[in-house]
C-alpha cells in the first residue's frame, strides 16, 4: 500500500478533505459565490468534494476542477454523474500550478493544496492568474496558533501564525472579505476521522495483508497529531477578493 492509497482511504472517513463541518463548508461557499451564475474553479480539486456542494447549491452554477491524482478524479466523475451535476463538471488530470484556462472565472478555491504550489504566497499567485478582475478567492491553509514543537515543524512544514497569514494575503494583493478559523472540534473530528477510516478499513480485512500497514500508518497519524501537534495547529479559509483591479 503506498503512500497515496493510505490517504485515499483515511480521507474517505471525512466529507471534506479539510477539518470542517459542513454548516461551515456552507457558509464559506456562501461567500465565495454571490452570483448564481458563477464559474468556479478548484485548483488541487482532490475528488472535487467542493465543487459537488457548491454544484447542489447553485444550480446554474458551471464548475472546474484540476489535481494530479486519476483516482480522486474518476471518484468526483461518478460522484457528479451519481448526483445529476455531471453535465455541470469538467475536471482535468494536471498539475495545479500549471493549470492554464482560456477564460477566468468567477470564483477560485484552494483548500488544503498549498503545498501543490510551494506554499502559500505561490498559491495566491497562482490563483490571481485565474480570477476576473471582480471575482473571489476561497483559500484554506494551516497555521501556528501557538508555538510550535521541533517535531510538529517536520511533520508540517514551517508555517507562520495566524497574522502572518493575513499579512502574506496582503502582501499578495488580497483583501479578506470573509473567513472561518477551525474550531478544536473540527479539528479533532477531521484527526478522529483520519485515523478512524484506516483502522476500520484494516479491522474489516483481517486477512488482508495491507491490513498491518494500515493499522500502523492509523497509529502513527495518531501519535503524531496528539503528541505533536495537537496544541499547537490551526487552519483557517478566507474568502478574499483582489484589493485592486
Amino acid at each position: 500500500m503506498n503512500r497515496a492509497q493510505i490517504s485515499r482511504l483515511a480521507h474517505a472517513g471525512h466529507p471534506i478533505a479539510a477539518p470542517l463541518d459542513d454548516e461551515s463548508v456552507r457558509l464559506l461557499l456562501d461567500g465565495l459565490l454571490p452570483r448564481e451564475e458563477a464559474r468556479v474553479l478548484d485548483l488541487g480539486c482532490g475528488g472535487a468534494e467542493w465543487l459537488l456542494r457548491a454544484l447542489a447549491m447553485r444550480p446554474l452554477l458551471r464548475a472546474e476542477g484540476v489535481d494530479v491524482a486519476a483516482e480522486a478524479l474518476d471518484g468526483a466523475r461518478d460522484a457528479s454523474h451519481a448526483q445529476g451535476v455531471r453535465d455541470r463538471l469538467l475536471l482535468h488530470q494536471a498539475d495545479a500550478a500549471a493549470f492554464t484556462c482560456a477564460r477566468p472565472f468567477d470564483a477560485v478555491l484552494s483548500v488544503g493544496a498549498t503545498h501543490a504550489f510551494g506554499g502559500l504566497r505561490a498559491t495566491l499567485a497562482a490563483a490571481r492568474r485565474h480570477v476576473t478582475p471582480g471575482g473571489r478567492l476561497l483559500i484554506g491553509d494551516g497555521f501556528w496558533e501557538h508555538p510550535p514543537s521541533a517535531e510538529a515543524v517536520g511533520m508540517l512544514g514551517d508555517l507562520g501564525d495566524l497574522p502572518s497569514v493575513l499579512d502574506t494575503v496582503a502582501a499578495e494583493g488580497w483583501t479578506p472579505v470573509g473567513g472561518h478559523i477551525s474550531s478544536r472540534r473540527e479539528l479533532d473530528a477531521y484527526e478522529w476521522a483520519w485515523t478512524g477510516s484506516l483502522a476500520s478499513w484494516a479491522l474489516d480485512r483481517p486477512g488482508d495483508p495491507d491490513g498491518a500497514q494500515a493499522l500502523a500508518a492509523a497509529a502513527e497519524h495518531r501519535a503524531g497529531w496528539l503528541r505533536g501537534y495537537r496544541d499547537s495547529f490551526g487552519f483557517v479559509c478566507l474568502v478574499l477578493r483582489p484589493s485592486s483591479g
